[in-house]
This record gives C-alpha cells, structure tokens and sequence, in this order.
C-alpha cells in the first residue's frame, strides 16, 4: 500500500541524508522526497511517499522518530487529507498545432512558463496525481520533449497544524 509520511525535521546539516540511509539500511523505497523550511527556519518539513504494508511503515515511524534531528512523524494516508504535485511539461509544437494545446492547457487551468511559438510550449500545472497524469496522457500526442514532476506534498484537513505540541 502506498503511504504518505510527513516528518517534521530539525533544519540541519545532514538530516536529509541521514533519513535516506535508514531506509536504504532497511531496504525500503523512497518513491517520493519534498523538504522544504517552515514557518520556523529552524525546522523543516518533509513529505514522502513510500510503499508498504502498515506494520512496515509503522517500522519506518519508529525508526525516524529515534533519529535525533526528527521532530514529529505521522503517516498522513489513513487521516483525512489533501495531496498535490506540481508538473512542468514541454510540448513540441508548430503552427498547426500551437492553438489547440493552448486550448487544452487553458481547460484543465495549466500556466504557460515558457514558449517560443514555433517550436515548443512549457506547461506549468498542480493537482492530484491522478489529475497530472490524465492531463499527460491528453498531452502525449504533440510529443513530450521534457517533463519533471514534484511528487506529492500533503497535509491533514482541518484546523490543527503539523506543528510541535
């Protein structure tokens, strides 16, 4: 089953290879990494995505909660919550084509970064993956050049914060 861990982090030098080695060490995958500061400077927030039954991920909780510069844990997949990548796309496209992929672009509200009119056009958009990878199945046909993607950040619904009780 695939899971969404949240980890709240002291913002230090390290940390992140640190986490990586645990799970190479125990030969789990990270399919998804996002780190990036909080509101505090001092600590940082990370999102991964990994694969595994729950006595699996609830292993991994213990052991990046007994890592000194790990704040918080939580596996964020069985709470209510929102999840959201970003895709950067770049489309080959010439004059017979250009309007159209504007047109779809403008349909499910992607932004256009970058274009030179008659040979390319960059894509910017953010949703559910499901939703990214519809819209690059709609894409494929004027030829992906380039394409990154973020992997997913999330959070709990609600009021209450991911912060330190």
């Amino acid at each position: 089953m695939r899971h969404t861990i949240t980890v709240l982090v002291e913002n230090e030098f390290g940390v992140l290879t640190r986490i990586a080695g645990l799970f190479s060490a125990r030969g789990y995958n990270i399919e998804s990494l996002n780190v990036a500061p909080t509101l505090d400077a001092s600590m940082s927030r990370m999102t991964l995505v990994t694969r595994g039954d729950d006595h699996v991920v609830e292993q991994i909780k213990k052991q990046l909660n007994k890592l000194i510069p790990v704040i918080k844990v939580e596996d964020i997949s069985h709470l209510v919550h929102m999840e959201r990548e970003m895709l950067l796309v770049k489309l080959a496209t010439h004059a017979d084509n250009r309007a159209e992929a504007v047109q779809l672009a403008e349909e499910v509200r992607a932004k256009i970064v970058d274009h030179v009119e008659i040979s390319y056009l960059t894509l910017e958009l953010t949703g559910t993956a499901e939703k990214l990878d519809g819209f690059l199945e709609q894409v494929a046909p004027y030829g992906i050049i380039e394409m990154t993607r973020t992997g997913p950040v999330g959070m709990r619904r609600g009021a209450k914060g991911f912060t330190i009780d």
